[in-house]
């Protein structure tokens, strides 16, 4: 019998493996990098290349999908992943702890922890994305992957804050015990979120085991999600939007500085004003994908390129207000931002959930394993490129404000770009889904399931 589709309680509690999941990586990406270079008087550019060494990590993430195809089951990669996150966050702590009184020694078990930090959110993050793909009806998608990854940033949110006031006053000690307490609290929201939820349906029958002989390997099944277009082509577009959606997530602030003289107080309102926005534009897609049931693949594909274009329209107007000296509405243009980043990018992640599915070649890990490493590059490469190119246009140009508006410009063609490429991408069609023996559609999915 076919796995039966999630209802909404499974889907919150999955939610909370991904709260989870980003408490602990704020608490190493954030808080830490923070203590390296105030209290360990470290250059920046140490956990720079900490967080960029997390980011390559996530290249294993189509080797640990394609695990997660192979045994069938999700929930032991989301466990054991979950459990490896928790202990290189843990061992972050230490190692940043020991770098006050022993720097080398503190610099190489950082880079132990931060290695078993990606490896664990590849395993984890890939792998609960999976299940969602699997398990989640089409129609739900966008409202499942907003439920997902709202509570995944209130877990950021959440434990940023928390474990900010627990650090005071800071000692070495003490930021042991709150990442220990953060870590253990996370493993154990993971247990109690995925237990039973994919349940023994999602286990093969005894009499219908794989033949792990004959299946094809890991360099096989990634040749072959490569040759279908239509992955090729989501790749790309993950990789350009994702560059498009985070070049200015290190500009955005110092433009506000330096261009409309906001404090540093104010700046960082600013970017809790495109949260909003982002927040507001998930609810948006997933609110009206929900009303939309029988054209839910199309509205997904609409929301995509619609999003990706309104966010160079948004973008467009930061590159205005940095090559005039006139009075610009900044608030609420970064407001709009956000709308439309929130849009397209849980839409995209809505098209992934289908476009894994696609197929009913038991590639799903593969496939979303090989866009979230897209998504993880592009993220790596996006911050550092927007700061290198406002770097060079300023000594270019010798003006501040010109040279973010110069990489804003940039951002506006890739977002174009990137909506360009979302309409040649082959979205599902909800309403006429290929059909595979067995009464089970090309996702895997029971027609009829609640």
């Amino acid at each position: 019998m076919a796995p039966r589709n999630l209802g909404w309680a499974s889907i919150a509690r999955l939610g909370l493996v991904q709260a989870a999941l980003g408490a602990v990586v704020a608490l190493t990406t954030s808080t830490l990098n923070r203590l390296m270079v105030v209290e360990v008087a470290l250059p920046a550019v140490v956990p720079g290349a900490l967080v960029t060494l997390h980011h390559a990590m996530q290249l294993l993430r189509p080797r640990m999908g394609h695990g997660s195809d192979q045994g069938r089951r999700s929930t032991p990669w989301i466990i054991g992943g979950m459990a490896t996150l928790s202990l290189g966050g843990l061992l972050a702590a230490v190692a940043t702890a020991w770098m006050s009184t022993q720097l080398v020694p503190g610099l190489l078990l950082a880079v132990v922890a931060f290695a078993l930090i990606g490896g664990g959110v590849s395993a984890s993050g890939t792998s609960l994305l999976v299940l969602l793909a699997k398990r989640v009806a089409a129609e739900r998608r966008a409202a499942a992957a907003t439920v997902v990854w709202m509570l995944m940033i209130a877990g950021l949110g959440l434990s940023a804050t928390l474990s900010g006031k627990m650090l005071e006053p800071y000692s070495g000690l003490r930021l042991v015990a709150v990442a220990a307490g953060v870590s253990g609290i996370a493993l154990l929201l993971t247990l109690l979120g995925i237990w039973g939820v994919e349940g023994d349906d999602a286990r093969p029958a005894p009499g219908a085991e794989v033949d792990r002989d004959g299946a094809p390997g890991f360099r096989e099944a990634l040749s072959q999600v490569w040759q279908d277009p239509g992955a090729r082509r989501f790749t790309l577009f993950v990789f350009v939007s994702m560059i498009a959606y985070s070049a200015q997530d290190l500009i955005l602030e110092p433009f506000a500085g330096s261009r409309f003289g906001f404090s540093p107080g104010a700046s960082t309102r600013l970017s809790g004003t495109q949260h909003g926005g982002v927040f507001t534009g998930m609810l948006l897609v997933a609110l009206v994908t929900q009303l939309a049931k029988g054209t839910a693949a199309a509205s997904l594909k609409r929301w995509v390129v619609g999003g990706c274009l309104a966010s160079a329209v948004a973008m467009s107007g930061l590159v205005f207000a940095g090559l005039t000296e006139r009075d610009w509405p900044l608030k609420e243009n970064v407001f709009v931002l956000g709308i439309a980043n929130g849009a397209f990018s849980m839409a995209a992640i809505g098209a992934m959930m289908a476009l894994a599915s696609k197929g009913g070649d038991a590639r799903e890990g593969v496939r979303m394993g090989l866009w979230g490493a897209s998504q993880a590059i592009a993220f790596a490469a996006g911050g550092a490129l927007g700061t290198v190119l406002a770097d060079l246009s300023r000594l270019l140009i010798g003006s501040s404000a010109a040279a973010y508006a110069v990489v804003f410009g940039i951002e506006v063609v890739g977002f174009v770009g990137a909506a360009v490429l979302a309409m040649d991408v082959p979205f599902p069609d909800a309403s006429s889904r290929r059909r595979a023996p067995g009464g089970v559609d090309g996702a895997g999915i029971e027609r009829g399931a609640a």
